[in-house]
């Protein structure tokens, strides 16, 4: 018995949190709920953790953070152009994406790793962005939880 018990608390406790996070696909698509080049879905609320998977449904879309639109001590994300990549969450904030080819018919999506304050958001209503992203961001900023 106390063998079984010794094992459960081992197993309960040594069990990484990355067990409980979940994949997230986000689709680069030409046309979309919202209209032309967008991402589906544009805003995403995650857990430190979570793999958030950029699929290239339509050719020619990349995924990449807009530069200064994401936590200090993050590192940047690119992907190349027509293919997938995978971001697998860590520091909470607000993550801005964009597609660079698309950036300025406002491709962009709003990622939310766990909770934010409400400085982050006035900091990401403050970034400079083409204004059809600036319209689709301040949507998505709006959807932050």
């Amino acid at each position: 018995m106390c063998r079984f018990l010794f094992t459960a608390v081992t197993v309960f406790f040594c069990i990484p949190a990355t067990v409980c996070a979940k994949d997230i696909i986000i689709e680069m698509k030409n046309n979309g709920i919202d209209g032309v080049m967008v991402f589906e879905p544009s805003y995403i609320k995650a857990r430190p953790g979570d793999r958030i998977i950029f699929k290239p449904t339509d050719k020619g879309h990349n995924a990449e953070t807009i530069p200064a639109f994401y936590p200090k001590g993050a590192t940047p994300l690119r992907g190349a152009i027509n293919k997938e990549i995978v971001f697998t969450t860590k520091l909470q904030g607000l993550y801005g994406i964009r597609c660079l080819p698309h950036f300025g018919m406002g491709m962009i999506a709003l990622i939310q790793i766990g909770s934010v304050k409400s400085a982050d958001v006035d900091a990401a209503k403050a970034v400079e962005l083409p204004p059809l992203a600036k319209k689709r961001m301040i949507a998505a900023i709006a959807r932050i939880r």
